[in-house]
Parts: C-alpha cells; structure tokens; sequence
C-alpha cells in the first residue's frame, strides 16, 4: 500500500496539535509505522485514506460509532437539523423531545443534561455528588482504563504533569468483583467518599452480589454510586448495563454511541442529584454543564435517530452475532498456528479486544504493532475487534483471512523477534496507572 499523500498529512498534523491528533488513542504513537496517518471518509464498516487504500475498520471510531460510518438515516435527520439552524439564544424544542427519549430509555434517568464529551459529564458527576455529601473524596476502579481528562482521575495515572501535589489525596481506589475492598475503603475514609464509579462491566462480568454489594454499601455510607456507561451504553444492552444487571446507580454516564459518532454525551439520574445544577434554590446550586454547544440541534438529531434504530431494529444483538463470530475465528486460528497462549480475543462480542504476547508470555507492545501491521497490509485496520450493525459476514470473513496471514508471520517473530519484520518501532501505551501511590492521609 501507498501511503505517500497520508503520511505527508499526519506529519503536518504532528507539527500543529500536540500527540499528532485530538484523542490520544488516534495518536501515531498507536499505530505502526505502515500504516494510514490520516483517513478521508467513511461508508458502514470501511474507511478510506488519502491516498484511496480501503480497510474494513473496527474500532468505530473509539466505540463511538455502533451502527457504521455515514448511517444513511442518521445523516438525513441531521442534514433536516442543519437546515432549521444548530444553535439558539433559548433551548431549541428538539432538546425536549431528546431528553424525554433518552430519559424513557434509561431505567435511572429521571433527569439528564447533554454535553460534548464523556469527560466532562463524569466530572459533572463527581461534582454533584461533592455537592450533594459535603465530602471530598472520590472512589474509583482501579481495574477499569480511563474516567475522565480531569485532575481527579489523572492523578492516578503517569500523564499527571500539572496537576497540583494535594488533589492525589482526593481519589481513592478500589478493586473491580471485590467487595471487600469496598468495604475496607469506606473504613479506612468513614464519611469522607463522596463518590463511588465505576463501569458495570466490560471485559469481566460483575460477579454475583457484587454490584448489589457496592449499591448496598453506598447508601450505608451515604455516598453517591455513579455507573461510567461511556462504552457499555447502546452497546451492552438496550437501557445499557444497570439494565441488563438490573441495579441503579444514583447518576450515570453515556456517550459515544449515543448518538453514532456525532458529539454528545449525557449525564443523567435522580432528579433529587440534578437539581443542584438547576438553578432551584439561590445559594445552593451547582455551575453544571452550562456548554454554548452542549445542545446543539444536530447531535441531538443524531441521538434521537439512533434510539429510533435501536427500538426497532436488533441492533444490541448484532454487534454481539458478528463479535463472536470474530472471537471464535481468531481462537480456531490461534490453535491452527499453534498461538494460542499468544493471541486471542478478549471481552463480550459488542465489545471485543485481543491479547498480543511474546515469547515468554508476556503482554507485547512489539508483538501487538506487529499484528497491527500485518492486518493493515490485508485491508483490515484493527485496533480491536468492535464491531458495528454494518459489520456484514463477508466483513468478517476477509478479516478473519488477514489475521490468519498475520499469524503467520506472528509465529516466525516468536522464533526470531519481532525486529526482521517490523517497520519502524513498537506502538506506546497512552498511560500507565499508579499503583504504588502511597495511601491518602
């Protein structure tokens, strides 16, 4: 494949915005080096760059696009959106018929307000519940990736450069299907958690009792339980996961696949949390999530057209058909190529990711830039395995053909090292989090 006229693009772009793009997990430093800098456009589940090569691409966009690239009725509703005009002086009446359609959808949404990105809903989060306790402290998973941009996240992360020394003590940690850290962290801070998040599941399921273990325990402590559903929210389940475990959080999060790609997320729970944004009582009120854009017409266009989908169409059950047809693919290759211990798939088919190790076993940044590469020079570009509703089975099919041509060169690599075949260097994690931090005073 040619990459001339991308790679030409994405070194411009590295110049102009800092980490080479807007999302560091879009970054160059997370890809390998033959492979498309910059895509052009997108139709279902292919994407073109700039210089016409075309990849069955999964992803999706950060898990943000569940129905596929360009959704034919999703762009006619904001293409009508565009023409009525994006943004007001007052709230425009399609932000009513947006609230009542996801409030309905959500079994613990009494009350919601729209924003840009899922960061800055879960930040509205943990400020509520600040409000709301008069506490402090933050509890968080320390088995889940990413909750937020935001200092009281960061800070448990190798990104923290400047954020001040004194906000590390804010955050907290727990473990995911262990309540007994739960239970000791609320004992080691008593009346000092004013949040608990976490995401209900992703790759692990909740064990028995957990969940309703951790709903138990915050309303015992008078803390607010917050479900992070940025990625398992119409993607896991229809009314998301706390529908699918049947336990409510007092607020919660979604995004990305709200609303097929376009920008818009959502935080949203019990009126009696919501109301301190609301401006009900003087003097004691949240600034929460005033956004000139938080509301503008086509995003919410897009989200109310998405909902339509999902109502009627068995979008939810698709993702997971065309995932598991993929994860049982990549497993029957695996032990073709005698792999097995070496790559796999990893989590639910809606939501699917694979494991790269090396000779000894151990996770592999080279191994897995490696399997990227190969799979990019057979048209398929996969960061994971995320599927959308337009993933069709001659999809899966050529790509399960690129991975088997990419295990085989993944097996000589085990053999003589991932240098003879590799272009350019391994691929970076975007962070590591901190374990070894010492315990908040």
């Amino acid at each position: 494949m040619d990459f001339t006229r991308t790679n030409e693009l994405g070194r411009r772009l590295r110049e102009l915005v800092p980490g080479g793009g807007h999302t560091y997990a879009k970054g160059p430093d997370q890809y390998p080096a033959l492979s498309p800098s910059v895509l052009a456009r997108g139709r279902g589940s292919h994407v073109w760059d700039v210089d016409g090569n075309e990849f069955v691409e999964y992803g999706m966009g950060l898990r943000a696009v569940s129905l596929g690239h360009a959704y034919g009725e999703v762009v006619q509703a904001v293409a009508r959106a565009l023409d009525l005009g994006t943004n007001f002086t007052r709230p425009a009446a399609i932000e009513v018929e947006c609230a009542e359609r996801f409030c309905a959808s959500i079994p613990s949404a009494e009350a919601v307000k729209f924003t840009k990105d899922g960061s800055t809903a879960t930040s509205a989060a943990v400020k509520l519940a600040r409000k709301a306790t008069g506490r402090a402290r933050v509890a968080i998973c320390a088995d889940q990736a990413f909750f937020s941009y935001d200092d009281w996240f960061m800070v448990t992360t190798t990104m923290a450069g400047g954020i001040p020394a004194g906000v590390a003590a804010q955050t907290v940690t727990f473990r995911y299907n262990d309540l007994t850290s739960v239970e000791e962290m609320f004992d080691r801070y008593p009346d000092e958690i004013a949040a608990v998040m976490l995401e209900v599941t992703r790759a692990t399921a909740p064990q028995q009792g957990f969940l309703e273990g951790v709903r138990s325990l915050c309303d015992r402590n008078g803390a607010v339980l917050v479900f992070d559903e940025m990625i398992t929210g119409f993607r896991y389940a229809d009314g998301g996961a706390q529908a699918q475990y049947g336990v409510s959080p007092d607020l919660s999060t979604f995004g990305k696949a709200l609303s097929n790609g376009f920008s818009l997320a959502a935080l949203c729970g019990r009126r009696e949390l919501m109301r301190y944004g609301s401006r009900e009582r003087s003097g004691d009120d949240v600034f929460l999530l005033s956004t000139t854009h938080g509301a503008e017409t086509t995003a919410l266009a897009a989200a109310i057209a998405v909902m339509d989908i999902y109502e009627r169409e068995p979008v939810v059950s698709r993702l997971y058909e065309q995932g598991d047809k993929l994860a049982t693919g990549l497993r029957a290759l695996s032990e073709q190529h005698g792999l097995t211990d070496y790559v796999g798939p990893i989590g639910l088919g809606c939501d699917l990711a694979f494991f790269t190790r090396d000779a000894d076993g151990q996770p592999s940044q080279a191994f897995r830039t490696l399997f990227l590469q190969e799979t990019i020079r057979r048209g398929v570009l996969m960061p994971s395995l995320v599927t959308s509703y337009s993933h069709s089975d001659a999809d899966v099919q050529l790509t399960l053909r690129a991975i088997d041509g990419a295990l085989d060169v993944y097996a000589k690599a085990l053999v003589d090292g991932t240098e003879p075949f590799l272009v350019g260097p391994p691929s970076r994690y975007v962070f590591d989090r901190v374990w070894d931090r010492p315990a908040p005073v």
